[in-house]
């Protein structure tokens, strides 16, 4: 065999194993953003949005305030920020989709806070933490069970402690959140953000 295709062999090799290694570790920091789980110790807790649709909530968002409101309703003094702007393609805020579906379901508005400016993940805890009362250090974050690691490492990042309240994922779009997600997660422990 020639050297040059040794040494792109080798490199294939050592592109497989990194790009294993990767997958593997981007995995681990996954299933351990889920823990601590929320146990009513933070008195704030942030819900991070998720696609609103013309008529609907995606099933992200659902599956999101089915356990925000279950987390309300077992922690009454629970003060909610919930966080997420307005997509070009979505007919109102993120977070007053969330305010809507809380509200109908029996959550009071004087534990609503509103985040309307947010357009991505990072936007969502710094401009959240921007409305948290200045002595308050710890949040519990709601998001989707995938996206936990990363909205708490960026909450970190940004001088929060959290905990978790984990949402289950849509198994019809599980497989494509999982990878963009990872490849996000390894952006986040880089860049920060």
């Amino acid at each position: 065999m020639k050297k040059s295709k040794k040494i792109a062999m080798a490199g294939a090799i050592v592109l497989t194993i990194f790009s294993l290694f990767l997958w593997w570790l981007t995995g681990k920091w996954m299933d351990e953003g889920v823990e601590p789980a929320a146990d009513g110790t933070n008195d704030y807790a942030i819900i991070l949005g998720a696609k609103v649709k013309k008529d609907s909530l995606s099933l992200s968002l659902q599956y999101r305030l089915d356990a925000a409101l279950q987390y309300a309703n077992d922690h009454p003094h629970l003060t909610m920020i919930l966080s997420g702007g307005q997509g070009s393609d979505e007919p109102i805020s993120e977070a007053e989709a969330m305010r809507r579906f809380l509200t109908e379901n029996g959550i009071a508005e004087g534990r609503l806070i509103l985040e309307t400016a947010s357009t991505s993940t990072y936007e969502n805890i710094l401009f959240s933490k921007k409305l948290l009362p200045s002595e308050i250090q710890s949040v519990t974050i709601i998001t989707s069970d995938y996206h936990l690691a990363r909205a708490r490492k960026i909450a970190a990042n940004l001088g929060l402690a959290s905990d978790a309240v984990s949402a289950k994922t849509p198994k019809v779009v599980a497989a494509k959140l999982t990878v963009r997600e990872r490849i996000a997660l390894v952006k986040t422990y880089i860049v920060g953000k």
